[in-house]
């Protein structure tokens, strides 16, 4: 039986790779991203091209789905969505996240704040409490997994960069607190935390720093390169698998040893 999952974000970057990952694994996914821009991020996001690119690359085995992480009734739908089309619900992975209010702390308006805020903390609350009464309804033989998409940013202080910080901090703390709400349930719940990796997000820091592009950050990390989206969503897959029965409420670091 395939399993099935839920991927917000899902358009382009690591959420792209990880429902390439996930099919390439067997699973069935509902592709889900807002696909229009939001006024108080400073670039663009994904478009519904993109999308429908995604889609278009797996053919039945993905399902696009044009959604608000910040929605609870986007996020239920898409829940529904899953179980309607293709029968069940497995697993869920919230990739969607933005970058904004770059600048100290006190400079950052309250707009920048809540836009960062809303799509990386309540949208994955969204998600999750959307999905943990199906999952949990599936049984503890059924390996139901919650996967979440933090950043090294979630362990250090980045400067001029306090809201997404302090939100991906937020995330992590999240998915401790619902790993230990669903432990008796047998859905595990974890967080993978990337460093600078080739995504739309990283360009965006680069412009809060005045950097010409991205690929400055690889100095950053001892393995001397970026990370690609892909070597991303491979751990997410691993930690969707069975194998990874025994393990939640953890942080993965995939940063290229960034946070050693």
């Amino acid at each position: 039986m395939n399993r099935v999952a839920i991927v917000t974000g899902s358009a382009r970057g690591i959420g792209a790779a990880t429902v390439d990952a996930l099919v390439n694994e067997s699973y069935r996914v509902v592709a889900v991203d807002r696909c229009r821009d939001i006024p108080e991020v400073p670039y663009a996001l994904a478009t519904p091209g993109e999308l429908d690119a995604v889609v278009a690359h797996h053919g039945d085995a993905v399902l696009g789905l044009v959604g608000d992480v910040r929605s609870a009734t986007d996020m239920q739908l898409a829940v529904e969505t899953a179980v309607r089309h293709f029968g069940r619900l497995d697993a869920v992975v919230a990739c969607a996240g933005v970058v904004a209010g770059g600048g100290p702390l006190w400079e950052v308006s309250d707009a920048a704040w809540d836009a960062v805020w809303s799509v990386n903390v309540l949208g994955t609350r969204r998600l999750i409490e959307a999905a943990a009464p199906t999952l949990i309804a599936n049984g503890v033989a059924a390996n139901g997994r919650i996967l979440a998409v933090a950043s090294a940013a979630g362990t250090m202080g980045l400067r001029h960069l306090a809201a997404y910080s302090a939100a991906k901090h937020a995330v992590v703390g999240l998915i401790r607190a619902v790993a230990m709400d669903l432990a008796e349930y047998g859905v595990t719940a974890n967080v993978v935390s990337p460093g600078s990796t080739r995504t739309a997000i990283l360009e965006a820091s680069a412009a809060v720093y005045g950097l010409e592009n991205g690929e400055a950050f690889a100095a950053q990390q001892p393995i001397g390169r970026l990370i690609e989206p892909v070597e991303i969503a491979q751990a997410i897959t691993w930690l969707c698998s069975p194998a990874s029965s025994a393990i939640t409420g953890a942080d993965f670091a995939v940063d290229g040893g960034m946070t050693v």
